[in-house]
């Protein structure tokens, strides 16, 4: 088990409540002055982008001292299993990591540990035969809309390339919100959208964005590495997602919409401390009107927007922060179209 003490300060449940559904599970004592143990399973790179934005949240509390922190990378899902005994072994409080590939032997191996909590990336809901096991998801709708829209306003050839990892819940309703908030400006828009079947694989992201730009697309929604690699190389636009890459891309990455974990991991810690962690969904902690997520600035494109669209972006997002405009949650598979 590659196993550390975290210093590096860089990466879907279909309901977003956040009610328990069993009986808390039960926390052993922690005195407040003492840090938590918490431990943390990545099935690929810490730079990658969502894992980042865990990694990020979990240095933050850990600088703060609430927690030790340690984790594992580039665990396959083969071994995510054996990983995750040793850590829940070792006695940690609390464990974090995703888990949507091997759901079932996660959620034995917590069933073993009663006594450790476990809060994981999920593709579905908690259940009551495992009480000490959270999920979670990065519920980024809200932001993701809201790129949307900076996005229609920016094409000129009303054709946009979407390349994802793979078609699934967390992915898909980020994509169909991007969706619709660019129809909000631009209803003429069509969408080229592909997976590449990869966490983690820059060079058929950017091989697929080619594609895409040859076809016509001259805005690219880079959900994963390697499009927005494309879109610089070609001379034209990208939309980034959980990150914000516009220094890495300053003539490129126009906007990104945010993940915010800290809201997420936050709660989770209090949970263990208070001894109320439960099975519970995480999901709602991901929304914007909690902080977990948010529009990224425009950095070098400010005023290279349109105002007109701004101006939409600012009346959005304030529906959204007041409870009039909820973004829809849509988690099937997007089409092009």
């Amino acid at each position: 088990m590659t196993s550390q003490k975290s210093v590096w300060t860089r990466r879907g449940v279909l309901a977003a409540g956040a009610g328990t559904l069993a009986a808390p599970w039960i926390a052993r004592p922690a005195f407040a002055a003492d840090p938590l143990k918490v431990a943390a399973i990545y099935t690929v790179p810490v730079e990658q982008q969502w894992v980042s934005r865990i990694h990020l949240a979990a240095n933050a509390a850990q600088e703060r001292g609430d927690i030790e922190y340690v984790y594992s990378e580039n665990t396959s899902n083969s071994d995510y299993e054996r990983v995750m005994r040793e850590y829940s072994e070792a006695g940690h409080d609390l464990v974090i990591g995703e888990v949507f590939a091997v759901e079932q032997a996660a959620r034995s191996v917590a069933r073993d540990y009663p006594d450790t909590a476990y809060l994981m990336g999920s593709s579905f809901k908690p259940d009551e035969e495992t009480p000490n096991f959270a999920v979670f998801d990065n519920y980024i709708q809200d932001a993701s809309y809201l790129s949307g829209i900076i996005a229609g306003a920016m094409t000129k050839s009303n054709n946009i390339g979407m390349v994802g990892g793979f078609p699934i819940p967390e992915v898909n309703r980020l994509m169909h919100a991007f969706m619709a908030g660019a129809r909000e400006v631009n209803p003429d828009i069509i969408f080229q959208v592909a997976f590449i079947g990869s966490w983690f694989d820059p060079p058929k992201a950017k091989e697929t964005a080619f594609a895409q730009i040859d076809a016509g697309a001259d805005v690219l929604y880079a959900e994963r590495f390697g499009v927005s690699d494309a879109a610089k190389e070609k001379g034209l636009l990208a939309i980034g997602n959980v990150i914000d890459t516009q220094s890495d891309y300053p003539d490129t990455v126009v906007a990104s919409a945010l993940w915010h974990f800290e809201p997420t991991l936050d709660t989770a810690i209090a949970k263990v401390r208070e001894g109320t962690f439960g099975a519970d969904d995480y999901g709602i902690y991901s929304y914007m009107q909690h902080g977990g997520c948010s529009l990224a600035p425009l950095g070098t494109f400010e005023g290279k927007v349109p105002e007109p669209a701004m101006e939409l972006v600012a009346e959005k997002q304030a529906a959204i922060m007041d409870g009039s405009l909820v973004v829809e949650v849509n988690d099937e598979e997007p089409k092009s179209s």
